[in-house]
């Protein structure tokens, strides 16, 4: 799991050039919009699914996508466990209050494990979705992304290791700075499990209590 860096849309030359020859802009003047990405990636099967907001790529917003997903994870594996690896971002990473509590609801509501495993810093190159952002940059290299429309239809073109991205696009407004009060987030490190030694860089949630 990660997110892109953001895109503007707009009548944008990328780099100087494009394709088909078309009047573009040579600076990244105001853009029509700014869409954020954020992407789930299952190595093991190669399917990639895409997230864009024209919000905030928020705790909730991530909880949400991964919801979203979660349908098609459980018909096609039913995992008693789920991993997650993830960078330790300031919306996603174990001591953001938002994302934690989001995390032990969505165990409980779908009766599945969590498995928090972060990449340390430095070390984001290791995610495996980091090398889809890198093919869908070369994928729509020298294109305009002049509208929404031309950003998802690319997206949705693109494919990685023979398979095509699913696309989505959450028109939810999301709140930036939603956070927790100390004593509610207290509770919640009651119910999680910090792995010693590692604590902030591997979290396991069980959906039941022991």
């Amino acid at each position: 799991m990660d997110a892109k860096a953001t895109i503007k849309v707009g009548p944008f030359s990328r780099g100087g050039y494009n394709r088909y020859g078309l009047r573009a802009w040579d600076h990244d003047f105001k853009p029509d919009t700014i869409l954020k990405l954020f992407g789930i990636s299952i190595p093991v099967t190669d399917e990639t699914f895409f997230y864009f907001t024209e919000s905030f790529v928020t705790a909730d917003f991530i909880v949400d996508s991964l919801e979203h997903l979660w349908p098609i994870i459980k018909e096609k594996y039913n995992p008693h466990t789920l991993v997650l690896n993830m960078d330790n971002g300031p919306e996603n990473n174990s001591r953001r209050s938002q994302f934690m509590k989001r995390m032990v609801e969505f165990s409980k509501k779908y009766s599945v494990n969590v498995s928090l495993a972060y990449y340390p810093p430095y070390h984001s190159k290791y995610n495996p979705i980091e090398r889809v952002w890198g093919r869908l940059e070369n994928h729509w290299n020298g294109e305009l992304l002049n509208s929404v429309e031309k950003v998802l239809g690319l997206a949705r073109t693109m494919t990685w290791n023979g398979q095509k991205s699913v696309v989505n696009f959450f028109t939810k407004s999301y709140e930036k700075g939603v956070r927790l009060t100390k004593k509610a987030m207290d509770k919640i490190e009651e119910t999680i499990h910090r792995i010693t030694g590692i604590e902030k860089w591997a979290i396991d949630i069980l959906c039941y209590d022991d």
